[in-house]
């Protein structure tokens, strides 16, 4: 059931709510719906990146477009200045540190349910609303919010909001998670939006047509091409910069032979890159520690315990064991040897279909 039934308080007045229109299907989706139930939507475009985007000028027209469909008002928000620094700046300082950043994790925490809900709420709203494919629910007892696995398990997007706070999370409607992608797709043409057939985007949003190592390069000092070896260390490659590569990496190695390889390590101070096959026991990992470590609806942190988690977009749910370390960090064992544990990147909990939280991987 979706978790508003209508946008009316008990004395008439309409709940205002603040849309992140991006210019895609499932924001213009989200609108319609929330104004369908009754809510005062304003659509806000937000202005993040622009720098050798061409698909930023495009999808503000989309999204102004179907907010003149709408018949709502629809504002631009100006955030480059501070998506620089909090996002792009986030991503090149963790590349040239040797780890693989989640600019899309830092991207919900400091821009879209920091920024944006600081300036909507500012502006009088009641909420803000985003296109995400995740379910929000709350204990009528305890009135605690919680985050859970969006209907269409193929789109669902909780492992990238794991950072969200309750404070954050009572201004916050997420209404297509309730829909699979064809449903919000049927919706969207049965309102009449031009977004119907808009395919989705991928990658990094902000990168439009730019490769990331080739935006990394420009902006990583004193990066330099390296061996790329085997774990026997037998030289069979030369990389970019070891900086540029991630683990578990197979596409854009430029090694031919007995492959395919894999980017299973990497020694940033001798700057060589290490590549093994997809069966090799360094591709796999029994255990990380993972720091920055947050809850999202007070698990206790204290104690062994067993748990669900993923430590990629898309993975399927692995089993393993989580023991607090102390300093907002937890020790992790798989249950089974897991495969790409990539530092950087995000660890994300749950408990059946609820997601808990997550960290930072070391």
């Amino acid at each position: 059931m979706p978790q508003f039934l209508t946008g009316s308080t008990s004395n008439g007045m309409k709940k205002k709510v603040f849309v992140a229109m991006s210019g895609g299907v499932d924001s213009s989706v989200t609108a319609a719906l929330l104004l369908k139930r009754g809510f005062d939507v304003v659509g806000v475009y937000m202005k993040c990146w622009s720098e050798n985007n061409p698909c930023a000028i495009s999808d503000e027209a989309d999204a102004h477009r179907v907010a003149t469909r709408l018949k709502i008002p629809f504002y631009t928000f100006d955030f480059e200045k501070e998506y620089a620094k909090k996002v792009v700046g986030y991503m090149v300082k963790g590349y040239q540190g040797g780890i693989t950043p989640n600019p899309d994790v830092m991207c919900n925490r400091e821009i879209k349910f920091g920024l944006f809900l600081k300036t909507a709420l500012r502006w009088g709203a009641d909420y803000i609303a985003t296109g995400h494919y995740v379910k929000k629910n709350q204990n009528l007892k305890s009135k605690i919010q919680n985050l859970c696995i969006a209907k269409d398990l193929n789109k669902d997007q909780s492992y990238f909001l794991w950072t969200l706070t309750q404070g954050q999370l009572k201004h916050c409607l997420f209404p297509v998670g309730n829909y699979t992608k064809p449903e919000v797709r049927a919706l969207a043409k049965k309102f009449g939006l031009s977004t119907a057939a808009k395919k989705d985007s991928q990658g990094i949003c902000f990168l439009g047509q730019v490769k990331v190592d080739d935006f990394l390069e420009k902006r990583l000092s004193d990066i330099k091409p390296g061996p790329i070896c085997r774990l026997d260390g037998v030289v069979i490659g030369e990389h970019r910069g070891a900086e540029l590569y991630t683990m578990g990496q197979r596409h854009g190695l430029g090694i031919g032979g007995d492959g395919p390889y894999f980017v299973v390590k990497k020694d940033i101070k001798k700057n060589i890159v290490y590549v093994g096959k997809e069966d090799d026991l360094q591709h796999f990992k029994k255990e990380l520690v993972a720091k920055k470590v947050h809850w999202i609806s007070g698990v206790p942190t204290s104690g062994s315990r067993r748990i669900l988690c993923r430590t990629r977009y898309r993975q399927p749910l692995v089993r393993a064991t989580i023991t607090p370390r102390g300093s907002g960090s937890v020790y992790v064992v798989f249950d089974k040897p897991h495969r790409s544990v990539t530092p950087g990147q995000s660890v994300v909990f749950y408990k059946g279909k609820k997601m808990l939280g997550g960290g930072i991987i070391c």
